[in-house]
């Protein structure tokens, strides 16, 4: 079903042209591996919540997509972007056509588009909760707030991946530069598949265990996005040390970003594998042309100084969050699983 907002100009719909889908977020300067159809499909698998592709259109031109999940239980329903429980960091709307107008007609026709989406949900199932988390690139949540929603700023590291190897290096601590030239028959660092994956998110569970931290996220999630995105988006890169397994990091990977994901844990081993698995995540997308390397949160105190000798930028990025005041009492269950 479809609302048209006849005084707006602005048609917004549960788009069926999904062949065309990834096309468009390929377009759209917010558009991320987590947009990507298969990417979707399987984060409303993994989440037990109904999938809704909602698409802007002026006239036929489409101006924006706004994945959007439902998960409806007790008589109510609440919307997500991303869904929870499957720790991805950003998902939201991904602007299209916008950078060819000037800023008051841009302005006008993002804040319709994010009208006419929230317009539709209200219409559609009347949500008592909705929570959007946006990418680094989606820099004007004034939409949303002019629609009631409780905006939070959040942070996140980049390092700049353009100057090229010797450049990036440079800027490194001296810890870091030194960890980079550990003895390489002492390691290897490859990327693998599933097997990989299962025994990177087993450790990182092992670690959250230790700490008695939650840690939701299923392995199964993870192969499956690696078994459905296309070759290279998910990348499991393993270390062994003396021909063993020790440690790891499953990044995933755009044309214009590559995410330090899941992995990393705290280990004993007298070689620095994490220095050297982000070095090696780092050389592999300059390799491929790919600018930047998101090392994906910078709001824990206690991981900041470890990410912080990459000499990144930091880049801010936006929850947001709008409710009645029972649910967003209980949105904490939801925090808890970001």
């Amino acid at each position: 079903m479809s609302i048209t907002i006849e005084k707006d100009g602005i048609r917004i719909e549960r788009t069926n042209d999904l062949d065309r889908w990834n096309d468009l977020v390929e377009r759209s300067p917010q558009g991320s591996v987590f947009h990507r159809l298969e990417s979707l499909e399987v984060q409303a698998e993994h989440t037990g919540s109904e999938f809704h592709p909602l698409m802007g259109y002026k006239g036929q031109e489409p101006v924006g997509l706004f994945p959007v999940f439902t998960i409806s239980k007790g008589g109510m329903t609440t919307v997500f972007s991303p869904p929870p429980g499957i720790w991805l960091p950003s998902l939201g709307p991904a602007l299209l056509n916008m950078g060819k107008l000037k800023r008051r007609k841009a302005e006008r026709r993002h804040r319709r588009f994010i009208d006419g989406c929230l317009k539709w949900l209200d219409h559609e199932f009347a949500p008592k909760y909705v929570h959007v988390r946006t990418g680094a690139g989606y820099t004007d949540v004034r939409p949303f707030e002019w629609n009631e929603f409780e905006i939070q700023p959040r942070h996140t590291y980049e390092v700049d991946l353009t100057p090229g190897e010797d450049d990036v290096l440079a800027s490194f601590s001296g810890d870091a530069r030194s960890n980079t030239r550990t003895d390489e028959n002492r390691y290897e660092i490859d990327v693998r598949g599933p097997e990989a994956i299962r025994r990177i998110i087993g450790q990182v569970k092992a670690r959250h265990d230790e700490q008695d931290e939650p840690y939701s996220l299923s392995p199964e999630f993870v192969v499956d996005l690696h078994r459905r995105l296309p070759e290279g988006a998910v990348r499991p890169y393993v270390c062994d040390v003396d021909g063993e397994f020790a440690g790891g990091m499953i990044a995933l990977a755009d044309d214009e970003r590559v995410y330090r994901w899941q992995g990393g844990a705290k280990h004993n081993h007298d070689v620095p594998i994490n220095d050297l698995v982000d070095w090696a995540i780092m050389r592999d997308a300059m390799d491929e042309g790919i600018e930047r390397y998101d090392l994906v949160g910078a709001n824990e105190r206690r991981l900041c100084g470890y990410k912080a000798k990459f000499n990144p930028e930091l880049v801010r990025y936006h929850s947001m969050e709008r409710g009645t005041r029972m649910m967003n009492l209980l949105s904490d269950v939801y925090k808890r699983f970001r």
